[in-house]
């Protein structure tokens, strides 16, 4: 509804007038002047740059409203003014201002407006227009929607919110079904469990009724399912290819001899390197390293039997090729990696599985005739042993993609003559090495569990304070690899001996390094120098060699320790529950002190770390027996 305001400027005028001048004015702007309800400032407004709205009067809003399809957007509007209206009333300047505008809303010579920002779904709005005689003309102009509050924030959150919630239902039904499917299979398998149990409680009862008890627990032993998860196993497939086809057309009778040796060969290989055998299935043979014994070095050992056997093979190879005739290839592939394994106390029905074994049968399907194929992993643990040859990478399901090497030889530093063909002693040695860590594991767990409780220096804490300082002493020497594997061996049994006696342990110790180290490759004229190590430690020492020094110096190491009274207190306590000293505190530290002043090492590394404090203690000793005198 279109009103009008007069405005005169500050004159010398009467109070009266002023007073009546403004009385009438806050009447005009609560009520406007008197105008045709038909009569509008606006012409129309444009939205969306392609809509034209014209207003139109509402009784039910007591003014006038644009009305906008659900479908057009109320972010941006142009407000158009009336040409006639400006006209009529000589307009020469306009704006158009919302709920939050000020007074300070700038004035436009152009009759056209545009707004932006027009959230909400109801908009109302202030035209202004001011005449030349300074006049002002103002009319509120309401801005809608046809769906109001539907196409509001709140309603946009409702919607979300129902959208949300219907996807919701739908994936708790779904998950109640579920659930319930799964209560029934599950009820199922208990009252399955509970028949196999009570049908297995009737069975033993029968066995029992005719076996004696010692018979049945045997078998309840033998027949029960055993499944373990090994965390480094490594697994070979090798795969016979042709022999079917060869065997109809050449001399099949000659052709399976030659592969039953090959078999035999290879059962010779992988039980000599400490490999499982799992199975052989058709040309197939299947066997893992690791497994049922863990151990460090099966990486290495599966890769070299598997290259013993490629050039076993190339061997058969050149004999038929001589005589002109064929012979099957031979494929292998290798991948390292965890293992489960399921056995039932029978050897012959050890079974693995896991991605570890589909991995190295992909290894196996995707290498070539007369080559190893192995996966990056199993190359990390044997690259400072073989030449490898990258190949590419080959992709796993759920894996991603695999580094592939080829087994070129052995390095040339660790084979004979450095043709890379057959391994020399130094690779022994440093296969032996690594072996030793799984010896020595071995070895502890024995001295943990069957050390008696009454060996206070002679414990545990002793054979490992033995086995560092001979490596310490070996490597201040310059000895060999081999040397310091033969000294580290020794020191590791050389108290094992308290396990079965206390006096004479030495010669127990050697005893068990015999029936111990053939399982860990020990050649016998190693185990001889080791037992010797083990004797020489009986005291008083009588070294005769420089390996026999080192392990004396490193057996008598405390005597140069800082910590050398506690020590020397904890062998006093073991002698004197042996009944082995009087217990006399004082006669044992005359006694001590006699032993350290005859007492000499014999390398020239022990005597640089040790001799200077030997003295200190020595000295710390003397004043002890001076104080309890």
């Amino acid at each position: 509804m279109l009103k009008k305001v007069s405005v005169f400027a500050w004159s010398n005028v009467s109070i009266r007038l002023f007073f009546a001048l403004g009385l009438l004015l806050l009447f005009a702007l609560n009520q406007g002047f008197a105008q045709e309800k038909k009569a509008s400032l606006l012409s129309h407004i444009n939205i969306g740059g392609d809509v034209s709205l014209k207003p139109e009067f509402d009784t039910a809003y007591n003014q006038r409203i644009v009305l906008a399809p659900s479908n057009v957007g109320l972010k941006q509007a142009v407000f158009y003014f009336d040409s006639t209206a400006i006209r009529s009333y000589n307009l020469t300047r306009f704006r158009v201002l919302d709920e939050n505008s000020t007074d300070d809303v700038p004035w436009l010579i152009y009759p056209v407006k545009e707004t932006s920002d027009r959230k909400k779904a109801k908009n109302q709005y202030i035209l202004q227009a001011q005449s030349t005689e300074g006049t002002i003309y103002y009319e509120k102009v309401l801005l809608l929607t046809q769906f109001g509050i539907f196409n509001t924030v709140i309603a946009w959150f409702i919607y979300g919110f129902l959208f949300i919630g219907f996807f919701l239902v739908i994936f708790l039904y779904a998950d109640f079904h579920i659930a319930k499917d799964k209560y029934q299979l599950e009820t199922e398998i208990s009252i399955r469990t509970q028949e196999l149990s009570e049908q297995k409680s009737k069975y033993e009862e029968m066995l029992t009724n005719y076996l004696p008890k010692e018979e049945f627990e045997k078998l309840k032993e033998t027949t029960k399912d055993k499944t373990q998860r090994y965390k480094m196993v490594t697994v070979l497939f090798s795969n016979i290819l042709g022999f079917t086809k060869i065997a109809e057309q050449e001399n099949a009778e000659r052709l399976i001899d030659d592969l039953d040796r090959f078999f035999f060969q290879f059962d010779e290989a992988v039980e000599r390197l400490h490999i499982e055998k799992i199975k052989t299935i058709g040309d197939s043979y299947i066997c893992a390293g690791g497994i049922p014994q863990k151990n460090r070095t099966n990486p290495i050992e599966v890769v070299l039997a598997a290259f013993e056997m490629q050039l076993y093979m190339q061997t058969i190879k050149d004999q038929y090729e001589r005589n002109n005739q064929k012979i099957w290839d031979l494929r292998m592939g290798i991948h390292t990696g965890p293992v489960f394994s399921n056995s039932t106390g029978n050897k012959k029905r050890l079974e693995i599985w896991g991605d570890t074994v589909n991995i190295a049968s992909r290894m196996e399907a995707s290498g070539e005739i007369g080559k190893v194929n192995i996966t990056g992993m199993t190359y990390e643990l044997v690259k400072d042993y073989f030449l490898c040859k990258y190949r590419g990478k080959m992709p796993v399901k759920y894996k991603g993609e695999i580094d592939m090497y080829f087994i070129e030889g052995f390095r040339p530093a660790l084979s004979v003559e450095g043709f890379g063909i057959k391994p020399n002693r130094v690779f022994a040695t440093r296969l032996a090495l690594i072996r030793f860590d799984d010896l020595e594991e071995h070895v502890m767990n024995i001295l943990e569990e069957s050390l008696p409780r009454d060996l206070y220096y002679h414990n545990l804490k002793h054979t490992i304070d033995v086995t560092v300082q001979v490596e310490l002493i070996g490597r201040g020497e310059g000895i060999s690899d081999e040397e310091l594997l033969l000294l580290k061996t020794a020191a590791l049994f050389h108290d094992t001996g308290f396990i079965r006696t206390y006096k004479d342990h030495e010669e127990a110790g050697v005893l068990l390094a015999r029936e111990i180290l053939p399982s860990y490759d020990y050649l016998p004229e190693q185990i001889d120098a080791i037992a010797e190590l083990i004797m020489v430690t009986k005291l008083p020492p009588k070294p005769k060699n420089l390996l026999q020094q080192i392990i004396c110096d490193a057996d008598l190491d405390y005597l140069g320790r800082v910590d050398f009274i506690p020590v020397s207190g904890n062998l006093f306590r073991e002698l004197k529950e042996h009944q082995i000293i009087e217990d006399d505190i004082n006669r044992w530290n005359e006694i001590q002190i006699s032993f350290i002043e005859k007492h000499q090492y014999f390398t020239e590394t022990a005597k640089r770390l040790r001799d200077v404090n030997k003295n200190i203690q020595l000295e710390a000793i003397r004043k002890l027996v001076e104080e309890n005198s």
